[in-house]
């Protein structure tokens, strides 16, 4: 069966930056299912779906405008150490989570923390990166109509 609109596809995939370094991998997990064309992968890695067959296998390289964004400078910004929880175990590189003013959570990354500021980034970490997947479609079929309503896939 191909990838079209609204099939459920499984597939597992190794992810790797420019430089082949392993980011994310599905080996030891089970494989991602989605609803195709439901909008809940990035877009380029979608597209590249599009068309394909059950049990193909194929590599893509997707840039960041249709993955997660080109960086961002403006996303760069600094708080008072005193508004986190445990100040004391924040550490550069760690990620926090924030509550936004309508009641939503977004996830930060820490940059920098020099005496009582702390510098924080907004931006996807993948965002301003080209991605390179390894892609097999494990299985590719209807979805059903619950499936559809919910937008969520039965296990």
């Amino acid at each position: 069966m191909q990838v079209t609109q609204n099939k459920v596809v499984s597939f597992d995939y190794t992810l790797k930056n420019d430089e082949g370094e392993v980011l994310f991998s599905s080996e030891e997990r089970k494989p991602l299912s989605i609803i195709h064309g439901a909008g809940r992968i990035i877009p380029g890695l979608e597209n590249a779906l599009e068309g394909r067959e059950e049990g193909e296998s194929f590599s893509v390289s997707i840039d960041p405008g249709d993955a997660y964004g080109d960086y961002d400078d403006a996303l760069l910004f600094t708080v008072d150490r005193g508004q986190f929880r445990d100040p004391d175990n924040l550490q550069i590189g760690m990620q926090v989570e924030a509550q936004m003013q309508d009641g939503s959570t977004q996830l930060l990354t820490v940059r920098n923390i020099e005496g009582e500021e702390v510098t924080l980034d907004a931006n996807h970490p993948l965002a301003g990166q080209s991605l390179h997947f390894d892609i097999h479609i494990n299985e590719v079929r209807e979805a059903t109509q619950k499936e559809l309503d919910e937008g969520t896939i039965r296990e």
